[in-house]
């Protein structure tokens, strides 16, 4: 009597993904993405900037360029979590103006009135994301015409309550936050506070797209269809996005007064750098790939890169240019860069066309998805 071989020991077994490389091998993998490129653009910017004024190299002077780059990256993380969910959210200046303004005319020089106000501040910026998110997902309006309908709704309040000029002068200790930091700090003297607001944003932001909320908004970005099949409420997920959005734009607001002002121009064009550092980071318009780290890393490439223009003579009136070569630029190169990622390897053995189509739709986490 013959024995016959169990089924799976005579069919050739499919190669699993190879996950197990050493950590030197998995970041010269994330370096070689559009999201770890940024880190290289940085290191390269700074050294340039630092050969071109070699005052830049002092370390009291970055860490203070830092501080004020910090609102921007702030304003680059929020909107990140917009576009990587498919959407666009152009409102972001407006909501940095009016935030501005409210501050300068409610606080005035009443210390008392700080928390209440900031936190007033925080709710608009709560209900102007519920807006922009409501009107998008449930009344099915294109992001982009719900959020300039919303910049130019608040762009015309603004102007209506302050003619155009500055009004209101908030407490020295609310403009602290911006302008202020910890002092006495060897080799670097000061750490601003915009700094430190900056780091805190940074890793809430890193753990919350390592979270199912952050891998469920990733997913809607690169396949809405398949999200909702998989049980994932859009309309809720969008809208907690554009949320995140708008009070990202009220913190860089809060900041800077701190050391711009009140003026109804402050937070001009925001939106607009904010979705330039954000695809500068190697994050793709049109949602589902991207890192939110590299969108504050794409904010601080994008200010170097003015200040080595500004150490090397080229005229400020230039930057709306770059601007907008780099955004051709970089959407042009990150969706090449994903799109290949994306591709499944080709193996010599034909059994494992069976496993290709599970293999292409389970990425090494960290490398296209929003886990970093």
């Amino acid at each position: 009597m013959t024995t016959s071989t169990p089924l799976l020991e005579r069919t050739e077994r499919a190669p699993l993904p190879e996950h197990h490389r050493s950590w030197t091998g998995r970041a010269a993998a994330a370096l070689a993405t559009p999201g770890g490129a940024v880190y290289v653009l940085v290191v390269a910017l700074l050294v340039a900037t630092v050969l071109a004024n070699p005052n830049f190299g002092d370390p009291g002077v970055v860490i203070r360029f830092l501080g004020r780059t910090a609102p921007i990256a702030i304003a680059a993380i929020g909107q990140y979590y917009v576009i990587v969910s498919g959407e666009f959210d152009l409102s972001m200046g407006a909501v940095v103006a009016a935030q501005v303004v409210m501050a300068g005319n409610l606080i005035g020089e009443d210390e008392s009135r700080i928390l209440p106000v900031t936190l007033l501040m925080l709710a608009v910026g709560v209900l102007i994301g519920v807006l922009n998110g409501l009107g998008t997902t449930l009344l099915g309006v294109p992001s982009f015409i719900v959020t300039l309908g919303m910049m130019l709704a608040l762009g015309g309040l603004v102007d209506h309550l302050t003619g155009g000029a500055a009004t209101g002068n908030p407490a020295d200790s609310f403009r602290e936050i911006g302008r202020g930091g910890i002092e006495d700090v060897p080799v670097v003297d000061v750490i601003p506070y915009p700094l430190i607001i900056l780091a805190v944003l940074g890793a809430l932001a890193s753990w919350s797209m390592r979270r199912p909320f952050g891998r469920s908004l990733v997913a809607a970005g690169d396949n809405p269809d398949a999200a909702r099949v998989s049980g994932s409420s859009l309309w809720w997920l969008k809208t907690r996005a554009f949320v995140i959005s708008s009070l990202s734009a009220t913190v860089a607001g809060i900041i800077l007064v701190g050391y711009a002002g009140v003026h109804p121009s402050v937070g001009q064009g925001y939106e607009f750098t904010a979705i330039t550092a954000v695809v500068l980071g190697g994050v793709v318009l049109g949602g589902g790939r991207g890192w939110v780290l590299s969108a504050a890393a794409g904010a601080v490439a994008l200010e170097l890169l003015f200040v080595l223009l500004t150490a090397l003579g080229v005229e400020s009136t230039w930057r709306a240019t770059v601007q907008g070569l780099i955004i051709i630029a970089a959407v042009a190169v990150a969706g090449r860069a994903w799109q290949r990622g994306r591709r499944p390897r080709r193996t010599g053995s034909s059994s494992a066309t069976s496993s290709r189509h599970l293999t292409h739709h389970q990425p090494t986490p960290g490398t296209t998805t929003g886990d970093n």
